[in-house]
């Protein structure tokens, strides 16, 4: 039995570049409060635990979808890709928390960067998608951006570090898991569906290492819930009004507000390798999505929120 679709067919949307360049902008400023946010949770609170609990308050945001998820008759590999997806985005979640409160934001947000780069790549690999030249050194490019941030050899590449390097390549796997479901059964359900598997997914860990949370701990998460199904929204908002070429160059924004907010809340120190670093990756991703928009192809490099948690 085929799955059934979500959404039916809706009507072309006018666009206009400006409106999606500012809600590409709110959407920057929501992640990088997301991210804030997770800094000030700091170590008390395992990993595991962290992802957990920002999912299951998250599911308050998605609760009136699950009243409608009966409605849709999936087949056995629809769920079977629903749960691999749960799986790798809740390694990505665990990866991403452990990351922030050990390295600087400016570092969490340029290496985040290199997702859209993995999807380009696992595309190709897994999709069948040609790889023209252009879009292989662009590639290359953003894949040189992430070895000036880290400067192995130069600099301590600490357990942070690696697990933002993880946290990357298992989003871009959980995003194009998204793509092959959102063919199937409709984005509003590959959400909703996200929110619960990884839930589930994570529950077994995070009572294995349970440390009971404060209120002010519940706040904070409960804050990182809402900013990030706020910035997701907004994203969404900024996809309707302009392509995706226009709005992808914005998210370098992100990088300079994450610099500045780790510069005057946190008192990181400013490290130009890292804003070099972050520049070349943003380049290459735009590039990649402004070939995607010439060519007139289907879509495959996603914005860079679209991958975060």
């Amino acid at each position: 039995m085929q799955a059934m679709r979500a959404e039916s067919p809706q009507l072309p949307i006018p666009q206009s570049p400006v409106l999606g360049v500012f809600w590409m902008v709110v959407t920057g400023v929501l992640f990088v409060g997301v991210t804030a946010t997770v800094k000030l949770l700091g170590t008390r609170i395992p990993a595991v635990e962290s992802a957990f609990l920002r999912y299951v308050i998250g599911l308050v945001f998605v609760l009136p979808m699950l009243g409608r998820l009966g409605h849709f008759r999936l087949d056995r590999k629809t769920w079977m890709l629903f749960g691999f997806r749960g799986l790798a985005h809740a390694v990505g979640v665990c990866l991403w928390f452990f990351a922030m409160v050990r390295i600087p934001i400016a570092d969490v947000t340029a290496m985040n960067y290199l997702s859209p780069v993995y999807v380009t790549l696992g595309a190709a690999l897994f999709l069948g998608e040609h790889l023209a030249m252009r879009r292989i050194l662009a590639v290359v490019a953003a894949l040189l951006g992430a070895l000036i941030i880290l400067r192995p050899g130069f600099r301590e590449v600490g357990a942070g570090h690696l697990a933002m390097v993880f946290a990357a390549i298992v989003f871009g796997a959980s995003y194009l898991l998204a793509k092959l479901l959102a063919e199937r059964c409709g984005p509003a359900v590959v959400v909703t569906m996200l929110s619960v598997t990884v839930a589930i997914g994570l529950a077994p860990l995070a009572a294995l290492h349970w440390v009971t949370p404060t209120w002010y701990e519940l706040g904070i998460l409960t804050a990182v819930a809402a900013l990030a199904t706020g910035g997701h929204y907004t994203m969404t908002l900024a996809f309707r009004a302009a392509p995706l070429a226009v709005t992808q160059p914005v998210t370098f924004l992100q990088l300079v507000w994450a610099v500045a907010l780790g510069v005057l809340a946190f008192g990181e120190p400013v490290d130009p390798w890292v804003i070099l670093g972050g520049t070349v990756i943003v380049a290459a991703v735009s590039f990649i999505s402004w070939r995607e928009a010439v060519l007139k192809r289907r879509a495959l490099t996603p914005p860079v929120p679209a991958t975060k948690l």
